[in-house]
């Protein structure tokens, strides 16, 4: 088996009693077909928001509908998380991958019988659309877990935030490509087959890679101590000690809370803006600038954290910079001619809003150790996703109906626009006090590391007493 200069290697003496740990180059093969998987995978769920309008009006279906091709990704992933939480804790990582590239390169190419010829249903096209995007959202809980996994099984523990940041933000980045694709593909509606097949080759490419590449769920020697014990829980041990652990609790809600806002904030940015007037390139260039500063907090804090190993105070101070973000975002988007302050804000919140995720994930195999990492990151996001629908449904609710407004550019339908000043208020109240709620409460101790470093020492001791003759 190939190894890296970097192997780590124990002292020659006492070899025999103690483990030995090693990574493997192919590591950054299979963090690099997970990468894009989950740029893929987010591609496919944000495909027509950017585009909602025309997406509408192509299809001659409500602005509603089209949000529930964002809706079905939270509602499916709610049941199956659990499932796949079971899949990478049970079955391991290389069943987990397959399966969930198998699903996504199915739902892209079911998406594109919606624009074929000889596949049409007539006025009912956009079912294709809602299928395929169902099995996209079969595959998403287990994209979102695995870089944890993965980041525990190959990664030594000095890479494993770097490791699970990399992995972990290529979902934003398959968000920051869908927002800035999307609108120059499809500038009118007749374009919208050009778009679903273009979006549909990464997904195809990520499945192939999967098949042809990964050929083992664990590297043959593990590269740390809390590597062998990776699966140490049983699924449903691991799940009781989580609901009964008070930090990871308060960390789930918290946390899932932030998720499920960012996905809302995402879904629905194109029809927050365009009833002041701004349009879908400017909406599209917002959500960019969201998640291109947000890639570049969370590489910064990923890189600061592996060395630091200050988890606790970098996600609290983050949570309550976002949460000031939000409230600017909040108020700028309420008026129009503001774009600067909308780039600033929408910057802002993605800078440090997306630097929380990685870390939290980290943040979370932390407190709940030895339980598996694809359980304890799986019942965040089944948390968050939970979160999401309901802030999804709720925030529509309170949108108001408007007469038309010249200045709008949004596509109206025979209502009128929705005013959104309601809902974006509320968005950013329920981001600060989910900081707040943090901030006070939320302590725990970091029992992987805690478990390494006693690990160390028991090695450290034992080859010390090989070393001693016997008397």
């Amino acid at each position: 088996m190939e190894q890296d200069e970097a192997s780590v290697l124990l002292p020659e003496r006492g070899l025999s009693r103690l483990p030995r740990f090693k990574v493997y180059r192919r590591r950054w093969f299979l963090l690099g077909v997970v990468c894009l998987l989950n740029c893929s995978n987010a591609m496919l769920w944000l495909t027509f928001a950017p585009v909602a309008d025309k997406i509408a009006a192509y299809f001659h279906i409500s602005l509603e509908m089209v949000n529930w091709l964002s809706i079905v990704y939270l509602l499916i992933s709610i049941p199956f998380g659990l499932v796949a939480t079971w899949v990478l804790d049970s079955v391991g990582l290389r069943c987990a991958v397959i399966l969930s590239a198998g699903l996504n390169m199915t739902g892209s190419i079911i998406r594109m019988f919606s624009v074929m010829k000889f596949m049409s249903l007539g006025s009912q096209n956009y079912w294709y659309l809602f299928a395929g995007q169902c099995l996209c959202a079969l595959a998403q809980p287990l994209v979102i877990f695995s870089p944890t996994k993965l980041a525990a099984l190959w990664f030594p523990d000095h890479q494993r935030a770097t490791a699970n940041m990399i992995s972990s933000m290529s979902n934003p980045l398959g968000i920051l490509i869908a927002n800035v694709l999307s609108p120059i593909l499809v500038p009118e509606g007749k374009h919208i087959p050009l778009m679903l097949g273009v979006y549909a080759i990464p997904a195809v490419t990520a499945c192939a890679l999967a098949a042809v590449g990964i050929h083992e769920k664990v590297p043959p020697t593990p590269p740390s101590a809390s590597a062998t014990n990776s699966t140490s829980q049983p699924f449903l041990t691991g799940l009781k000690m989580l609901l009964r652990n008070k930090p990871y609790i308060i960390l789930a809600v918290c946390f899932g809370g932030g998720i499920g806002m960012f996905t809302c904030f995402s879904a629905l940015l194109e029809q927050i803006l365009c009833e002041k007037g701004y349009s879908n390139v400017f909406a599209g260039l917002n959500g960019a600038l969201f998640t291109v500063f947000g890639l570049l907090g969370a590489f910064l804090l990923g890189l600061y954290v592996d060395r630091t190993r200050n988890f606790i105070e970098s996600t609290k101070i983050c949570f309550c910079l976002s949460a000031l973000a939000s409230i600017v975002f909040a108020v700028a988007s309420r008026f129009r001619g503001q774009a600067i302050a909308l780039a600033i804000s929408s910057s802002v919140f993605g800078f440090f809003g997306f630097a929380i995720y990685p870390i939290a994930m980290e943040l979370a195999v932390e407190c709940s150790y030895p339980v598996g990492e694809g359980t304890s990151t799986g019942l965040i996001f089944v948390a968050s996703q939970i979160e999401g629908v309901i802030l999804m449904i709720l925030l529509q609710a309170l949108t108001v109906r408007v007469s038309e407004d010249p200045s709008s550019t949004c596509a109206l339908d025979q209502d009128g626009a929705l005013d959104w000043t309601t809902p974006v208020l509320v968005l950013a109240g329920l981001c600060s006090a989910m900081a707040c709620f943090y901030v006070i409460f939320f302590h725990t101790d970091y029992k992987r590391l805690n478990a390494e470093t006693n690990s160390d020492l028991v090695r450290t001791e034992d080859t010390e007493s090989a070393d001693v003759p016997e008397a």
